[in-house]
């Protein structure tokens, strides 16, 4: 089925590493998931997530790259 033929409502979720996906509305959301209030086409899911999501990496290792780089600016 491509996206034009796709009628089903989505929502937009993310998890707690703040990685985004979409799910079709009235459906249980697998565990670790949560809305985040943006519901519609796919399409329209997908492009809110096009801009909200501008770095892929998951949010541990963001975090973990941002202690490293501080620990290195602290021992300078």
């Amino acid at each position: 089925m491509s996206d034009d033929e796709d009628t089903r409502e989505y929502a937009v979720v993310i998890n707690h590493e703040e990685q985004y996906s979409i799910w079709p509305t009235g459906r249980e959301l697998p565990n670790g998931w949560t809305e985040v209030g943006v519901r519609g086409p796919k399409r329209e899911c997908l492009d809110h997530i096009d801009q909200v999501w501008t770095d892929m990496r998951p949010l541990s290792l963001r975090k973990a790259m941002a202690a490293a780089a501080a620990g290195q600016s602290a021992g300078e």
